[in-house]
């Protein structure tokens, strides 16, 4: 990417929810001007965005603010981290008078699925929605709602916990402490262990590509279901009816317009978009389902670092 001259004020979103650290400079339009991406160490986190942002800066002196998007429930009336799977009750405390201080700008700090949704509403597939749901299926499963244009985060702004609507009353414990979440069947480490589950008691499955790799991941399930895998195209259209189940009761709660979905498995495309379409066509009241457009997310790995610079951009200073 090259760096954008001239006055206009550019905002830099960071994106903390994965493994690697995405940042970028982002413009009054949403568009990326110039990225970074470096592998997330958990005890240097603090230097090492500042790091990031200290090099962007270096690119362009006008950056108003910085936003970032954290895994994890953010209460963005306190500015602080409530709960957080990957970082410590320690870092969670003052991360964000901490980012303040090392930046010595403003700084905002948003749950990385709401920051995801407010990237794909402003500039990706919710563009021209008035509300919008939205999903992100990865690691976890996250949710956001945006309604007449603005985060619906609710009365602790811990609002849209999708992976967390109950499928199966007599599933697995979650580990939010619930049984049967969304979360224990369609999230990619779960998707994992019910492929591994039926390869070891499905003796026609080790014909799949997948009983040769012993430590597959939700990706490489989306990959060989793109190639044609009988099981992985099976395993992938199951989670897509999970998800779907899971669609249907917002379709039928919110009556949204738009429904995104992002995260990497949606890698798989029409092989996963389409069996959560049919699902939430089956179950959800008809009016509600007609009135909703089901879509696949556009901004792919960017949404989030895009999504919090914007959200930056739009808070109040």
């Amino acid at each position: 990417m090259t760096s954008a001259s001239g006055s206009e004020p550019r905002f830099i979103g960071i994106d903390l929810s994965g493994p690697i650290l995405r940042a970028a400079i982002v413009n009054n339009n949403g568009q990326i001007e110039e990225r970074r991406e470096v592998k997330t160490e958990a005890d240097q986190l603090l230097s090492q965005v500042a790091q990031v942002v200290s090099e962007l800066r270096g690119v362009n002196a006008n950056v108003e603010a910085v936003g970032i998007a954290v895994p994890g429930l953010v209460n963005r009336t306190t500015d602080r981290v409530i709960a957080s799977r990957d970082f410590p009750s320690t870092v969670r405390e003052d991360l964000h008078s901490e980012f303040t201080k090392a930046m010595g700008v403003r700084v905002e700090i948003e749950n990385d699925a709401n920051a995801a949704a407010y990237g794909e509403y402003k500039v990706g597939a919710g563009r021209g929605s008035r509300d919008m749901f939205y999903v992100t299926i990865g690691e976890g499963i996250g949710g956001a709602i945006i309604l007449d244009g603005k985060l619906w985060t609710g009365a602790s702004g811990f609002a849209g916990e999708f992976g967390h609507i109950t499928i199966d009353t007599e599933g697995l414990e979650c580990d939010c402490g619930n049984t049967g979440c969304l979360e224990t069947v369609a999230s990619g480490p779960n998707i994992v262990r019910r492929a591994n589950e039926r390869l070891y008691r499905d003796g026609t499955s080790s014909l799949s590509k997948l009983a040769i790799n012993k430590n597959f991941t939700a990706d490489d399930v989306a990959h060989e279901a793109k190639n044609g895998d009988d099981f992985s195209m099976m395993m992938i259209e199951r989670t897509g009816k999970y998800i779907g189940t899971g669609v249907a009761s917002v379709l039928n709660l919110l009556n949204i317009e738009r429904v995104v979905l992002g995260g990497g498995v949606m890698d798989a495309g029409e092989l996963i978009l389409n069996p959560i379409i049919q699902e939430a066509r089956r179950r959800a009241f008809q009016p509600c389902f007609e009135a909703t457009q089901i879509l696949a997310a556009m901004l792919r790995a960017d949404a989030a670092s895009i999504g919090v610079a914007m959200l930056a951009r739009d808070a109040e200073a």
